[in-house]
């Protein structure tokens, strides 16, 4: 049972690429009912409170703040295995509320997010310290658009060339576990585009064998955390 909580309150991309756009949230007895994907897969977003997708939400912090309690507070989720919370870049309101919300709760950490050039590698740093100065664990990082294979050739040319060494060298010098690398494949936008499944779209692609090679290691990451907990208690 997975829940997924998307808190990009100005850019909310969740309900789009799910294939929920146009989906709204109701309200019952006992809180608001998440939009379901497929049965074990429940969604909530304010992309579901606006009239139109194209309506900006122009919020200062509090309010922001506001609607990412109300998410935790207020919704129906039931009992789930994982809630995995979508941020928007950077280190402001939304990331500061979240990990205070849900302090209580012991998150079991977070996944970073990179391309390869050393523009993204910087704001990627800044995360990486921001978990680091409010304890929150790092699960590790995810390198994006990680080099092109050509679906002909099957050669690989680098889109964006990690002139600094990319999210391999950086994980090093932080010692920050690197999930792994997820090349780009035209099909990944298409499906985002669509609100269908890559996995299910593109089996054979490179980029799904790496994908559920990352959602492997989160998964293990995340059972041997569970599995200490208990021997502590």
């Amino acid at each position: 049972q997975v829940a997924l909580l998307d808190i990009d309150i100005c850019g909310p991309s969740i309900p789009k690429m799910m294939g929920l756009e146009g989906e709204q949230v109701h309200q019952s007895g006992s809180g608001w009912s998440p939009v379901y994907v497929e049965e074990n897969l429940g969604v909530m977003s304010v992309g579901f409170l606006l009239s139109s997708p194209d309506d900006a939400v122009i919020w200062r912090g509090p309010k922001k703040n506001g609607l990412i309690k109300q998410f935790l507070r207020d919704v129906d989720w039931g009992e789930v295995d994982y809630l995995i919370v979508d941020t928007p870049p950077g280190t402001s309101d939304e990331h500061l509320s979240i990990v205070q919300y849900l302090s209580a709760t012991h998150i079991d950490g977070a996944v970073i997010i990179t391309t390869p050039q050393e523009v993204s590698l910087q704001d990627v740093r800044k995360e990486i310290n921001f978990c680091q100065k409010v304890k929150l664990p790092i699960i590790g990082v995810v390198e994006n658009m990680s080099g092109f294979i050509c679906p002909k050739c099957k050669n690989e040319s680098q889109i964006f060339p990690p002139t600094t060494g990319g999210a391999e060298k950086m994980c090093q010098n932080l010692n920050v576990c690197l999930l792994g690398k997820v090349p780009l494949d035209p099909q990944i936008g298409k499906s985002c585009d669509k609100g269908q499944s890559f996995l299910s779209e593109a089996p054979e692609s490179p980029a799904t064998s790496s994908y559920r090679n990352i959602i492997q290691r989160i998964q293990e990451y995340c059972d041997q955390r569970h599995s200490h907990e208990e021997k502590i208690i």
